[in-house]
């Protein structure tokens, strides 16, 4: 037996050469017939009495194919043993027929083996731990978005300002003839939402229903429609309607429409103070878990094994696939090529093997409490909270969520006490995603 390494395509392949001794395939394909033999079904006979010549005849071909195929892969499981292989993926199997004889053939099995993983020391690696605290300006702010959410618009009779809805007919024209896309009727927009070009608004802002306009204007350089793209045109716009944005009161109706039942100011308050709370911590937790893995992943560069690429990416995509149906789309003529999802999965599984090691070098395994403290997280949002503790406790595949969360958790906490921490402030609407 030889074990060779690959390096010039890849470091992790390696490659066995195997023998089988005939001998023993014989002895083996015999036990097999003859274990056939007992069971077998043939027209003419009774079970159990079909002659052996005609159950060789039938059958020694499978069972010849499956004795060389079970000693190949005995011998392949003896030799990586030997060897203390990790073998990641499945190996291929090859034919060596130049090397057979009578007493014996050989084969060749290609394979790849997880890598080893020695941890860099993260001690140089910053990590940025942004604190925020939410106060009273950030539940008056929630509740000026939720108001504009609901808000309703009121006719006017005076000129259009910023805020307002507009409904217009219009009619454009590039080089005196009309263009495709450039005429509607009764069209509604609200100025400065960026519905429409910001010319275009312009000319609207300032109008009352019933005037019209004509006026120029030039599209810019990338707009999406490439005839049009930097082109000087002529629109004629007739307002129709004149709107007034009206928010509503922050009174007991409003709080009923956003769940508080009794309409209880003080309670909606609390309510949205706690969700945004709860947003706060998903989202400052989320910012320093990626920082942690990103450093993670920059502190330990690793080589990984081709087959579990290919593994996670067609798990990825197949993920996907039954995403886009859960939605109610149908999927039956969209391809999904895995190799789409090649970049995040090399990601994943170096991930996957950066934290296995670390875990098991730091004994960070999550305890029976943390995962509990997991769930319960999760089940606080729900109204019979015990009922999805529950849920979680009798489903063993969404209790391991839980559990590689907690996991992940005490790599965060083991990353925060090692690295560099620099802790930062920031506001509140490039936390929540909404700086311009």
């Amino acid at each position: 037996m030889s074990i060779q390494e690959n390096a010039a395509s890849n470091s992790l392949e390696r490659r066995i050469d195997l023998t089988v001794v005939l001998a023993d395939i014989e002895s083996d394909v015999n036990q097999r017939l003859q274990k056939l033999a007992r069971t077998v079904k043939m027209a003419g006979f009774r079970p159990g009495k079909v002659p052996f010549k005609l159950v060789e005849q039938n059958y020694g071909p499978q069972a010849r194919s499956e004795a060389i195929g079970a000693a190949v892969e005995k011998s392949f499981s003896e030799k990586v043993q030997e060897q203390k292989l990790r073998v990641a993926g499945y190996p291929k199997i090859e034919p060596k027929p130049a090397a057979n004889s009578e007493a014996q053939i050989e084969f060749s099995a290609v394979f790849e083996v997880y890598p080893e993983i020695t941890l860099a020391d993260v001690s140089g690696k910053e990590i940025e731990r942004v604190g925020f605290e939410v106060t009273d300006a950030e539940v008056d702010k929630t509740l000026d978005v939720l108001r504009k959410q609901r808000t309703e618009f009121v006719a006017t009779d005076r000129a259009a300002a910023a805020d307002d809805r507009v409904t217009v007919d219009f009619t454009g024209r590039k080089d005196g003839v009309e263009f495709d896309g450039g005429k509607a009727s009764d069209f509604p927009f609200v100025i400065g939402q960026g519905q429409m070009l910001a010319d275009f608004e312009a000319a609207a802002t300032g109008l009352k229903a019933g005037e019209k306009k004509t006026f120029d204007m030039t599209f810019p350089a990338d707009y999406q429609a490439a005839d049009l793209a930097g082109q000087k045109v002529e629109f004629d716009i007739v307002v129709n309607k004149v709107e007034a944005a009206q928010l509503p009161a922050l009174d007991a109706e409003f709080a009923k429409s956003i769940g508080i039942a009794d309409g209880d100011l003080v309670k909606m308050r609390e309510e949205v103070k706690s969700n945004l709370e709860r947003e706060v911590k998903k989202r400052l937790q989320s910012r320093i878990k990626n920082q942690v893995l990103d450093a993670l992943l920059a502190a330990n560069p690793v080589d990984v094994p081709k087959s579990l690429i290919e593994a996670e990416s067609q798990q990825m995509a197949q993920a996907a696939l039954q995403d886009m149906q859960s939605r109610g789309m149908d999927t039956k003529n969209i391809p999904f090529n895995p190799d789409w999802f090649s970049e995040q999965a090399v990601r994943r599984v170096k991930l996957g093997l950066i934290l296995a090691e670390l875990v098991k070098a730091k004994e960070l395994r999550a305890k029976p409490d943390q995962v509990r403290a997991v769930v319960e997280d999760f089940a606080s949002t729900f109204e019979q909270p015990e009922q999805v503790v529950h849920w979680y406790y009798s489903q063993p595949q969404r209790l391991a969520e839980a559990e590689a969360l907690a996991v992940e958790n005490n790599v965060v906490e083991w990353m925060l006490a090692n690295a560099k921490v620099v802790d930062k402030s920031i506001g509140f609407d490039e936390l929540m995603g909404n700086a311009a």
